[in-house]
């Protein structure tokens, strides 16, 4: 006859396998994009008021703000998906992970993708291609680890 043996485990070692903590990644990506928002708030305003809401043909700083918040929340659940493959539970080790994801999506998103759908859109914010902006890459770490940071404890949502 075979015996069992209970396993131990912690909050901070389960993945929720149904959901996978996509809620959690919502809300980490809103919250590191607020962070992020923040930044450019005080050292770049125009990229909000003006460069990221012309992304979809729209104006002022409310706009921005909301389209911003709204990518950040998306590309939160995208990270969890990562994290998760990865086995990033602990806090320190998905902030280190968050940060390098900043780093990759500033290279891909920040630097290309951005300044060529504003010059496909015609806005008047078009940034060279590639846009190597150091605050934004500042900015785009900022996020990442934030993100990172954030989404052991709110994973679970």
């Amino acid at each position: 006859m075979a015996t069992r043996t209970p396993t131990v485990t912690t909050a901070t070692d389960e993945i929720d396998t149904v959901n996978g903590g996509w809620r959690g990644g919502v809300a980490a990506g809103a919250l590191a994009g607020v962070a992020m928002g923040v930044v450019f708030s005080l050292f770049a305003p125009a990229a909000l008021e003006v460069a990221i809401p012309s992304l979809y043909g729209l104006s002022g700083g409310l706009a921005g703000w909301i389209v911003h918040v709204s990518h950040a929340a998306v590309l939160g659940v995208a990270f969890v998906a990562i994290a998760n493959a990865l086995g990033a539970t602990d806090p320190t080790r998905s902030a280190l992970l968050g940060a390098g994801y900043g780093v990759a999506l500033w290279v891909v998103l920040a630097a290309v993708v951005m300044p060529a759908w504003l010059g496909a859109v015609g806005s008047p914010a078009t940034p060279p291609l590639p846009n190597l902006d150091t605050l934004s890459l500042a900015a785009h770490v900022l996020y990442g680890a934030v993100l990172g940071a954030a989404l052991p404890s709110l994973r679970g949502l």
